[in-house]
């Protein structure tokens, strides 16, 4: 339940878009404090164990000369290792969520996630990465993250890289469809309520029916 009163403490002062539609939220970095606060090892362990979040994918394919992760490196949360984004995920369609603990429309989007992943198999690699406000925290992601029972493949993007390479608007959710190759095919700044809604963008932007 501490996981519930810090994200209302954050949501709290957190700036909201004006577009309603959309329910998304934008960062302000005055909150990072907040949310980066370190914990002991011992914590962060137990946290991981209890979390269960899955592996960073490997899928040892080679990557496409144009893949705009070619290079970039972020610790993946289930390890705390560093993790080559572009090489992990090259060569099959991929979709990266951008979210964030602090970000209640991402709370309700992200089983949405889990929930289309497991439709779509190995036809889709899905892959979550938390934003650079709160990713030096794997602590508080863990918790999140057990709350909510997700444990899909997470990266902490605790430098912004990655949001960098995928010039991913900075709200919150955000979902980027990267083509086989490594070339971004759609970035969708949106909340999906569903998994269809999830498929049929997927299938418009990368080709493939799930």
């Amino acid at each position: 339940m501490f996981v519930v009163a810090v994200i209302a403490l954050v949501v709290a002062i957190w700036p909201r878009s004006q577009d309603a539609t959309s329910e998304q939220v934008a960062p302000d970095p005055s909150v990072a404090n907040v949310t980066d606060a370190p914990v002991p090892a011992s914590q962060l362990a137990q946290a991981r164990a209890q979390a269960k979040v899955a592996d960073c994918p490997t899928s040892g394919l080679a990557q496409g000369v144009s893949s705009v992760l070619r290079g970039v490196s972020a610790p993946c949360l289930a390890t705390g290792a560093a993790y080559d984004v572009g090489a992990g995920t090259a060569g099959k369609p991929l979709l990266i969520n951008m979210w964030a603990v602090w970000c209640l429309p991402c709370r309700r989007e992200l089983p949405v996630l889990q929930d289309y992943a497991k439709r779509a198999g190995d036809s889709v690699t899905v892959l979550t990465v938390h934003a650079v406000d709160g990713a030096k925290n794997p602590f508080l992601v863990l918790k999140f993250l057990t709350e909510i029972g997700v444990t899909l493949p997470t990266v902490l993007d605790t430098d912004a890289r990655i949001a960098a390479a995928l010039s991913a608007p900075k709200v919150f959710p955000s979902t980027i469809l990267v083509r086989p190759d490594g070339t971004v095919a759609k970035v969708l700044p949106q909340v999906f309520e569903n998994t269809d809604a999830i498929a049929a963008a997927v299938e418009t932007n990368l080709g493939v029916r799930t």
